[in-house]
């Protein structure tokens, strides 16, 4: 049993613990917002509106981040996969791969990035480290700083991190790097509705109605 320190009758919640780390991590995501480059920014944009089918991919909660941006891509009216569904299609020369990954280098995810350029797939990678082993054959980089613990073999963090709870920095398992790229997918949706003048009631129309 955890016992829960309960604020005094005669204050107020607005200094919650739960709250102010939200306000931690929105301020986190903001001071990264500002860092990231432009030019990384547009040339994801280009790629995307250039592709003639995108794929996404990352394992763990960046897997979980891929997944959300494909649906959202769908909603756009793009031709969006996840790689590893069963619906997926097979890979063809002119399509990219959007690949979540803040080590750039968890070994399945770079693995199938290999092969992927192998078939002559782009591949567009958002992440913490520029020089990684995606980083390296990537045409496409959006680097997102981030806190991160150190761990000894970088290729093995994703199953570190499913294993071990043990983190230094403010946000859980050590990192921020999956909230804030959530946020950015997200963004990228928003500019790429202005671009291509897509309406809310647009994405609303292609929204699963059978669930």
């Amino acid at each position: 049993m955890y016992d829960l320190v309960k604020p005094n009758s005669g204050t107020t919640m607005t200094n919650h613990p739960v709250k102010n780390m939200m306000r931690l991590m929105a301020t986190k995501i903001r001071t990264i917002a500002d860092v990231m480059s432009d030019d990384e920014i547009d040339t994801l944009l280009a790629e995307i509106l250039n592709a003639n089918r995108i794929y996404t991919m990352g394992a763990g909660r960046s897997g979980l981040v891929a997944k959300s941006f494909a649906m959202r891509l769908m909603h756009l009216g793009l031709s969006a996969f996840v790689v590893g569904e069963t619906v997926t299609p097979a890979m063809k020369p002119g399509d990219v791969i959007i690949v979540f990954s803040g080590s750039g280098a968890t070994k399945t995810v770079a693995d199938i990035s290999e092969t992927a350029k192998e078939i002559g797939g782009r591949i567009c990678l958002i992440t913490s480290k520029k020089d990684s082993r995606i980083g390296r054959i990537a045409d496409c980089i959006v680097i997102i700083e981030s806190q991160r613990d150190k761990v000894a073999d970088e290729s093995a963090e994703f199953e570190i991190r499913q294993m071990m709870g043990e983190h230094k920095s403010f946000a859980p398992l050590g990192t921020i790097f999956e909230t804030t790229a959530m946020v950015f997918a997200d963004a990228i949706i928003s500019r790429l509705m202005e671009i291509t003048q897509c309406r809310p009631e647009d994405l609303q129309c292609r929204h699963a109605n059978i669930e």
